[in-house]
């Protein structure tokens, strides 16, 4: 299946700019709705064809006008930081649950062909062993991680209720250029390179499991062209570390070292541990090409040559 009018809402933001640039460069035409909130910036869309349209998911007027004549239209609007969610849950709220439902319904109503709504494998919670499989119940912790359950179980909703050809992905930890500096890794280099401390939670030993934005960007166009509608699919990363073992690798990539680490305070609730199992999607022909190590070192010499980007 290929698709030749895309909207991408969210699309000026980290993951979603990068899937307007493989959308743009797959011959779509491209479509990118985004608010612009603090995390949303045109600067990542450089370079991509694209017709931009500032607004809100929450809009049903604005999306009513939008969403009819796209082929594909792929969710990755979203507040999506943790730690603000637990100082202030309600935009989450609005944002991950109620802009998901209106943007479904908005598809529902435009009968649009594929619907890719792309969430976290923190819907989950945390797991000390193993790894989740799609049936895995939903156990979130953080208001974050519930906002994006929420909104997944609006995407499942309109596709049994409604029949609405929308699939669900689930994700690992991103990393890449363009990443907004305060998620862990751009945050740790821009700090390691500007000569400033980085703050490590806890004991460090809390596990993620890493993939490259491009690496993801590729599932998702993979599910929107071969996913069952009304599944969810996995996207599971090329590397499980712990943060401490992360930190060292940022050090070493930024020719640092430890004493340029600050341990503070635990985060509330914070996760010891994802893991996603993602046999469902390697069924489809799916397989990372970007090897951690390979990619960790690109993207902080993206960081080290754009500074007037983060800084």
């Amino acid at each position: 299946m290929t698709f030749s009018r895309v909207l991408v809402a969210g699309g000026a933001g980290f993951i979603g700019s990068a899937f307007a640039r493989t959308a743009a460069g797959d011959g779509a035409e491209v479509t990118v709705l985004d608010k612009l909130t603090y995390a949303g910036n045109p600067a990542n869309l450089a370079g991509v064809p694209h017709t931009f349209v500032r607004g809100d998911i929450c809009d049903a007027a604005l999306l009513a006008a939008v969403v009819p004549g796209h082929d594909l239209v792929v969710n990755f609007a979203a507040e999506s930081h943790v730690d603000r969610s637990i100082a202030d849950a309600g935009e989450f709220a609005r944002t991950n649950v109620l802009g998901a439902q209106r943007l479904l319904q908005a598809c529902l109503d435009a009968r649009t062909p594929r619907v890719v709504h792309v969430s976290t494998d923190e819907v989950y919670g945390s797991i000390e062993t193993g790894s989740w499989d799609e049936g895995a119940p939903l156990a979130p912790r953080s208001p974050y991680a519930a906002s994006k359950a929420g909104g997944d179980l609006m995407a499942r909703a309109y596709a049994v209720t409604h029949g609405l050809p929308v699939c669900v992905t689930r994700c690992g930890n991103n990393y890449g250029p363009r990443q907004y500096p305060e998620k862990v890794v751009p945050l740790f280099v821009t700090r390691l390179l500007s000569g400033g401390k980085v703050p490590l939670y806890g004991d460090g030993g809390n596990v993620r499991d890493w993939i490259h934005v491009d690496d993801h960007c590729a599932a998702v166009r993979l599910v929107a062209e071969a996913g069952e509608p009304g599944e969810v699919y996995h996207v599971a990363g090329t590397a499980e570390l712990t943060n401490r073992e992360l930190t060292g690798r940022l050090l070493a990539a930024c020719g640092a070292g430890w004493d340029r680490v600050e341990f503070v305070a635990d985060r509330k609730g914070h996760d010891r541990r994802y893991s996603l199992d993602d046999t469902r999607l390697r069924s489809l022909g799916f397989a990372p090409k970007i090897d951690f190590e390979t990619g960790l070192a690109e993207t902080v010499r993206w960081y080290a040559a754009h500074p007037g980007w983060w800084s």
